[in-house]
């Protein structure tokens, strides 16, 4: 029996990015569906099974004679190619246009009139042979280029988004032919976007993140797993509205044209010894900014100013929220506007509570509970867990949950009030790949469906969210440190 096994491999995507496959074993017959966001290494996936990455380490071993790969992107290329013809000299005297047939392009690089036929029978375009390739609609091109890859009559077939572009009905016709060609043996791996696309008849599931092949193995199971099933859980949210917030009628209370935070030549120094050196920084309404630096560099200090948890605060010029420190406000007032995240509230948060709890307490920015709940705030403490997808394990203790799901939790008690300036410092660290790209995905979830801004510590520039519109860079110099801002 054909196989392709690949163990412990890492495949070079460019300079500085690499694929991780820990271990893969695909055998004749078998269907697969490899499932991540964008960004996760889908395509870089494909590619790899296909042996057209850079292999760097491990073991990729095949024994498939014939093995054919489509994407998206040689679909467009070949569209963008038949459509470059009519700029070129390639057009006779007597012609006004020009292109390949449906028939030409389904027998590119197998000649084979009788088969073509056949399989444009076969996938519902046999009327079609003889039209010209590039006035075919989006699934009438997917259709021919999946005759074409069957021409070569391939063991394996990798499909790169079949789905992309194709409306719910093409969709579904897709799925009963790749159904069709399983059931004659033909080894199928499809990578999708998202979990609703999975056809029935896959039989094994994979789930990747940053590059990662994280999770391997029978649909069912993979899909019961909690994290993954969070992930699926999230696809569905892109339209949801969030809860409200406790109060809704009284709107947000910041004026819409002022700056969020103005920090003017902000210094902090332990010992003679400057943490922050002379910052100067501005937060406009609609901005939501990543802030990159090494260990030690000042990231942490600067949001405890903006907090209100740090002592020197006060002997800085900082105008939070159009009201500057100093000015007789109460840290009840600095917070009321602010959710915060961090490892160390993550650590900090050691009281025995239910996860119902914990996202309870954001309402009173506390660790733990110790006043009465409204009615109104465990009702849409409620509504988050729903949004969460864990409505099950309201009542479970917070610490009994995964690390990925505690995260997600603190997210959401940040988030109960609709805070105008959400902090989140290193939310991703010691997660792993699944859990951070659940992560991030949740973070973009609920930012773009409020008026929350979000302020972003990471020590790595590609963790920041999609939502991310500014950077704040912490570049050594010296024993100091300059402050590079940019728009991205």
């Amino acid at each position: 029996m054909a196989s392709l096994q690949i163990a412990q491999g890492v495949f070079r995507l460019s300079d500085t990015r690499t694929l991780h496959l820990p271990e893969l074993a695909i055998h004749a017959g078998d269907s697969w569906a490899f499932v991540g966001a964008n960004g996760s290494g889908k395509s870089a996936l494909a590619r790899a099974l296909a042996g057209e990455l850079v292999q760097l380490e491990g073991q990729r071993q095949h024994d498939f004679p014939r093995i054919a790969r489509l994407s998206f992107e040689q679909l467009q290329k070949l569209l963008s190619d038949e459509w470059q013809r009519n700029n070129t000299d390639l057009l006779s005297a007597d012609e006004d246009d020009t292109g390949r047939t449906t028939a030409d392009i389904i027998q590119e690089e197998v000649k084979d009139p009788a088969r073509a036929a056949a399989l444009a029978t076969q996938f519902g375009i046999a009327q079609l042979l003889a039209r010209r390739f590039k006035y075919l609609s989006t699934g009438e091109t997917r259709k021919t280029l999946l005759c074409q890859a069957l021409m070569a009559q391939p063991d394996l077939l990798i499909l790169d988004e079949p789905f992309d572009g194709l409306d719910v009905q093409s969709r579904g016709q897709l799925a009963l032919l790749l159904g069709e060609l399983s059931q004659q043996g033909i080894t199928l791996v499809l990578v999708l976007n998202r979990f609703d696309e999975i056809p029935a008849f896959v039989q094994q599931v994979g789930v990747l993140a940053d590059c990662h092949l994280t999770t391997t193995g029978p649909r069912e199971a993979v899909m019961a797993q909690a994290l993954v099933a969070q992930l699926a859980h999230s696809e569905r949210l892109s339209g949801m509205a969030l809860p409200e917030t406790e109060e809704p009628r009284r709107g947000p209370a910041l004026p819409p044209d002022e700056p969020r935070i103005i920090l003017r030549h902000g210094v902090v120094s332990y010992n003679d010894r400057p943490i922050l050196n002379g910052l100067d920084w501005q937060v406009n309404p609609g901005e939501h900014w990543q802030i990159v630096g090494p260990n030690g560099a000042g990231k942490s200090t600067l949001l405890s100013l903006i907090t209100g948890d740090h002592p020197q605060g006060y002997s800085n010029d900082l105008t939070l929220f159009g009201r500057r420190r100093g000015s007789g406000e109460t840290i009840r007032d600095i917070k009321k506007h602010i959710g915060y995240v961090s490892s160390s509230l993550h650590l900090d948060y050691r009281v025995s509570a239910s996860l119902r709890t914990v996202i309870l307490s954001g309402f009173f920015d506390s660790i733990g509970i110790y006043q009465a709940a409204s009615d109104r705030q465990r009702q849409l403490t409620d509504h988050w867990l729903a949004l969460l997808g864990l409505a099950d394990a309201a009542d479970a203790p917070f610490h009994s949950l995964s690390w990925g799901q505690q995260r997600l939790a603190l997210i959401a008690r940040a988030l109960v009030k609709h805070p105008a300036l959400l902090i989140l410092d290193e939310p991703l660290q010691g997660l792993d790949p699944l859990n951070r790209q659940l992560v991030r995905r949740w973070i973009d979830v609920l930012i773009g469906e409020g008026e929350t801004q979000l302020l972003f510590v990471s020590h790595h520039a590609e963790d920041a969210p999609a939502c991310i519109t500014h950077r704040l860079s912490f570049v050594p110099e010296g024993d100091l440190y300059r402050y590079v801002t940019q728009a991205l």
